[in-house]
C-alpha cells in the first residue's frame, strides 16, 4: 500500500537534514578553518605591530638592524680608559635620540656641573658624562613614588647609590645630554 499522507518523504527530508546539521560539509569546515586561521594571524600582527612601535619608539629597536647584516669590520684594540661609547644620533627628522640606562655614581663638580656614570641598558657600556646641574629630569620612583619634574643637581644624593634606576637619556643631534626622564617600569626594586 502507498502511504499517501507523505510521510515517508517528509522523514527522509528530515533526516538529511539533521545529517547536514550534525556534520558540516567540507566545504563549510574548511572555510570555518581558514577563518580562524586569518583571526588569529591578524591578532598576532596587530599584537606584534604595537609591541614593535613600542620598541621602536623606546629605542629599544632600531629599523636599521632589520635584513641582512655585513661582517663587522675588524677594529683594533683601543687604549685603556677609552669608552666604546658612541652617543646616539636623533633620527631624520627628529629632535632627540634616545638611550636607557642605569644613571648613577652622581657627583657636583666645579662650575655647577654633575657627572654622572651611564650603563647602556641594551649593551652594558659603561661611560661617564658631566651635564649642567640644570639638566631637567622627569622621575617617579626615584622621587618616592611622587611623579613630577626635578633638577639633575637635586637627585645627586640618590643617584650615587649605585646602578638602581633606569633613565631615557636624551641627546640632541650633536651628542649632547637634553633630559632625562626615569623608565620607572623598568626599574630594578
Amino acid at each position: 500500500m502507498v502511504d499517501e499522507t507523505g510521510l515517508g518523504d517528509h522523514l527522509a527530508d528530515l533526516a538529511a537534514s539533521g545529517q547536514r546539521c550534525a556534520v558540516p560539509p567540507a566545504a563549510e569546515r574548511i572555510r570555518a578553518r581558514g577563518d580562524q586561521r586569518r583571526r588569529r594571524r591578524q591578532a598576532v600582527l596587530t599584537s606584534g605591530g604595537v609591541v614593535l612601535t613600542t620598541a621602536l619608539a623606546m629605542g629599544i629597536l632600531s629599523p636599521a638592524g632589520f635584513g641582512p647584516q655585513p661582517a663587522p669590520a675588524a677594529v683594533r684594540p683601543t687604549a685603556p680608559g677609552t669608552s666604546w661609547f658612541v652617543p646616539p644620533t636623533p633620527a631624520p627628522g627628529e629632535e632627540y635620540a634616545s638611550e636607557f640606562g642605569y644613571v648613577y655614581d652622581g657627583v657636583l663638580l666645579e662650575g655647577n656641573t654633575v657627572q654622572v656614570t651611564v650603563k647602556q641598558l641594551r649593551t652594558g657600556v659603561v661611560h661617564k658624562v658631566a651635564v649642567p646641574a640644570q639638566t631637567p629630569v622627569e622621575v617617579k620612583q626615584v622621587a618616592d613614588g611622587k611623579p613630577g619634574d626635578m633638577r639633575l643637581g637635586e637627585l645627586l644624593g640618590r643617584l650615587g647609590t649605585g646602578p638602581r634606576w633606569v633613565f631615557a637619556v636624551d641627546y640632541d643631534s650633536e651628542g649632547r645630554i637634553q633630559s632625562l626622564r626615569e623608565a620607572f617600569w623598568l626599574t630594578v626594586k
